[in-house]
């Protein structure tokens, strides 16, 4: 089953646009926020340019409108959704039997390369990341990643945040300055988004996601 709540980014009661955004907080889609700062400035908003064919009827869309080319060492910015503890005990991890993960999501963006999403471990401080690359500027594309299970560290069962999925869209120097996490370790800050292009650099630069999809690796 998926554990991500409104994936196909279909319910947005605060509102369908949020311009002037700065820093971190929900805006529209509901359950996915904005963390982080110093990333310039975003409207962010629920659009209607969907994958052809998927049946997705609106995707989640940030839009740049005031430009940082030269991030600061702490600049960020994520889409992340927090998981209640309680929601995510049939990951089992934390035990010999932790389950992998399969991440697949729907994305689009004029700018090209490579992003990074990251799950963490909002209990035990711990964090794993992988990378996926934007291929054709402006074109759909499905992406599919896989996590391997961590055997350490249980999740508290429990309605507070334990499990963390964040998209990365901007990181500066102190998450992207050592060897990229991809597999289930303590927290490292400059292991986290090594690779990361800045979509914080030009006011052209969209980024759109639908169809998140977060579900124990079928065998």
């Amino acid at each position: 089953r998926n554990i991500i709540i409104n994936g196909d980014m279909s319910i947005a009661q605060r509102g369908t646009s949020t311009s002037g955004i700065t820093g971190s907080g929900y805006n529209t889609v509901d359950r996915f926020r904005i963390g982080g700062s110093t990333f310039g400035t975003f409207t962010q908003s629920q659009s209607t340019d969907v994958p052809t064919g998927q049946g997705f009827a609106k995707s989640l869309k940030m839009d740049c409108t005031t430009a940082n080319g030269s991030l600061s060492a702490s600049s960020q910015l994520t889409i992340q959704q927090r998981i209640e503890g309680q929601n995510s005990q049939y990951l089992k991890k934390g035990t010999s039997n932790a389950e992998s993960t399969t991440l697949s999501f729907w994305v689009k963006s004029n700018k090209t390369g490579t992003y990074i999403a990251e799950l963490r471990d909002q209990d035990n401080t711990r964090h794993i990341s992988q990378s996926y690359t934007i291929s054709s500027a402006n074109t759909w594309e499905k992406k599919t990643l896989t996590y391997a299970g961590d055997t350490s560290g249980v999740f508290n069962n429990d309605n507070g945040e334990s499990f963390r999925l964040q998209f990365w869209l901007a990181a500066g120097s102190n998450y992207t300055s050592g060897t990229l996490n991809t597999s289930w370790n303590s927290t490292t800050n400059a292991n986290t988004a090594v690779g990361q292009v800045n979509l914080a650099d030009s006011t052209s630069n969209e980024w759109y996601i639908t169809g998140v999809q977060l579900e124990v690796l079928a065998c």
